[in-house]
């Protein structure tokens, strides 16, 4: 009897070790996966932050550039009108100072900078037939910011698309999809932009001639 009742004790220990066992790994899996996606998370919130920085850069310097190119004379006025509009536009698409995850959010906010990008761009074609204006300092300035500009917000929202990417690969695949719905981590809405426009980050505005 004493040798069964050791032999039983001998087991209930082995099982519980691999009970043991198996719980740490359980954890440590737990716990790698865990801040994988707090990792890729918060860089996701750092490349949206540089996309978000830099649209702010590009709507802060379009009153200078309006103001400065309403001094020349006859300028097209409704060039002007619609850079303004689309700025206003922008102005009115707000989302959340975090990470935005409503894809018709999102989708709304991008097509309002869109707007703007694409009535700059107009603006700049038409000063090709004002001279004076393209030679003065102030513009020749403001233009060359904003081409800068426009570049770094290209290659801001291609880094902010693979980022999106690794981190809902990680919440979508085991263990992530078990921990983040445990810890409430949520899926991001993805930026939408067309192959060509990721492989070609120079933007030109048409200065250098």
């Amino acid at each position: 009897m004493p040798a069964r009742r050791g032999a039983i004790a001998k087991g209930c220990l082995v099982a519980v070790g691999v009970v043991v066992v198996v719980l740490l790994l359980g954890a440590v899996l737990g716990i790698g996966s865990y801040n994988g996606l707090a990792s890729t998370q918060e860089n996701a919130k750092a490349k949206w932050a540089e996309i978000d920085n830099q649209y702010k850069r590009r709507f802060d310097l379009v009153p200078n550039l309006v103001e400065t190119v309403k001094g020349a004379a006859n300028f097209e006025t409704s060039t002007l009108t619609a850079v303004t509009e689309a700025r206003a536009s922008v102005g009115r698409a707000q989302l959340p100072s975090n990470l935005p995850t409503d894809s018709a959010q999102l989708q709304a906010y991008i097509q309002a900078q869109q707007g703007l990008g694409s009535a700059l761009q107009r603006l700049f074609v038409v000063s090709e037939q004002y001279p004076q204006l393209r030679a003065t300092e102030n513009f020749k300035d403001l233009q060359s910011q904003l081409e800068g500009t426009e570049n770094r917000i290209t290659v801001a929202r291609r880094d902010y698309i693979d980022a999106v990417r690794a981190y809902n690969t990680k919440l979508a695949t085991f263990p992530g999809n078990m921990l983040g719905g445990f810890f409430r981590f949520e899926r991001l809405s993805q930026l939408e932009i067309d192959s060509a426009e990721r492989a070609v980050p120079k933007v030109d505005f048409g200065e250098k001639k």
